[in-house]
């Protein structure tokens, strides 16, 4: 490995640190219908989706909980002297991707067969957190300065 393959690798790392992701593969519901619980809770503050999650009726909501609380205790390993209560953590970005595709055959009228596609989907959550992103504001204006 050349210096500069090592040192792009640090730097891959040290960004990775502070990027808390969660990923849902091969979640058996169709990619639309989870788009719909996710569009529901982007950009939203991390308590206000999980109570929408919670008592969402919608069979992909379980699995976003699921999937949420990951992410929740991913920056908790990151993170182990800071409390929860006080970062104030959000869903930056959440990606819903069509995964493979099951494709089955039922019987069609006139002895023909029509193709049924059993759609699965790829979940990928990125917590953010508030207040490292203010600071981050506030170092960029005053190095300007």
């Amino acid at each position: 490995m050349s210096v500069k393959q090592k040192n792009a690798a640090n730097a891959r790392k040290e960004a990775m640190k502070t990027v808390y992701v969660a990923r849902l593969v091969d979640n058996p519901t169709s990619p639309r219908k989870t788009r719909i619980m996710a569009n529901v809770i982007r950009g939203k503050n991390v308590d206000y989706a999980m109570n929408v999650l919670k008592y969402s009726r919608r069979e992909s909501s379980e699995k976003l909980l699921k999937l949420l609380k990951s992410a929740i205790a991913n920056w908790q390993e990151k993170n182990e002297g800071k409390r929860l209560e006080d970062a104030d953590l959000y869903v930056k970005t959440i990606m819903v991707d069509g995964g493979r595709m099951l494709k089955r055959i039922r019987t069609a009228p006139q002895g023909r067969a029509a193709r049924i596609r059993k759609r699965s989907n790829h979940v990928t959550l990125i917590l953010g957190d508030r207040n490292e992103e203010n600071v981050k504001v506030e170092n960029i204006e005053e190095s300007q300065k």
